[in-house]
């Protein structure tokens, strides 16, 4: 099967390099950071207490600090999950992913699940800050899928994520596709979970994914060099 042709320093800007490990130590949040700045990735994806290492790594380059909320879970109260991201950005995250909270919304309490949101999202911009609003795709079938996105969209987020890493299922074409199609031109897809080689990249990519969250950002771009003869 053929797949995208994509030059080296475009896919990279389709890659946050993510480490979201628990036993994650100071100096692999360093490599990490290092690691994406000679590659040029759009961003590194770390929890909140990496948060203000990340961003003195980082500082001067392109590269974002992305960080996660309410992860993985979602389940905190909405002001826990506000306020979280709300000192990740004044300590230097420039992206937030934000878990939607699944219990809420698998019991049709939409006006909770919206509020929480927008109160995210709303300190989000106050703060220039980017968000991507994590689903969980494995916990739900396309009707949800469909009727969480028209509930981001309301709430006005940046990016829709498919999974954290952590659920039943990552990162599949076939949600990329569905989340893409629904959303439209206006917000991003994010896909998550699950990938770790070039052809996995290509394939989201391809349909439709305008990020990609992994941890293995390094190893997808060596495959790619050594498919140019780099």
């Amino acid at each position: 099967m053929a797949y995208l042709v994509i030059p080296p320093v475009q896919l990279a800007k389709y890659l946050d390099s993510t480490n979201l490990k628990p036993d994650a130590r100071e100096v692999d949040i360093k490599d990490l950071c290092d690691d994406a700045v000679a590659y040029s990735f759009a961003a590194v994806c770390v929890h909140p207490f990496w948060v203000p290492l990340a961003a003195e790594r980082l500082s001067g380059s392109e590269t974002r600090v992305a960080t996660v909320i309410g992860f993985p879970m979602g389940a905190n109260t909405a002001r826990t999950k506000i306020l979280e991201a709300e000192e990740a950005i004044k300590v230097g995250a420039r992206e937030v992913d934000f878990v939607m909270n699944l219990g809420a919304f698998k019991s049709g309490l939409d006006r909770i699940v919206l509020d929480e949101m927008r109160g995210i999202v709303d300190v989000a911009k106050r703060l220039s800050t980017l968000t991507k609003m994590i689903l969980e795709v494995g916990f739900l079938n396309d009707v949800e899928k469909v009727h969480a996105c028209h509930l981001a969209m309301q709430a006005r987020v940046d990016f829709v994520k498919t999974s954290t890493g952590y659920g039943p299922k990552g990162a599949d074409p076939n949600d990329v596709r569905l989340l893409k199609r629904t959303l439209g031109p206006g917000i991003g897809v994010k896909a998550a979970g699950g990938i770790r080689t070039l052809s996995d990249a290509l394939r989201l990519i391809e349909a439709g994914a305008t990020r990609l969250g992994t941890s293995s950002a390094v190893a997808i771009m060596e495959q790619l060099s050594a498919t140019h003869g780099d």
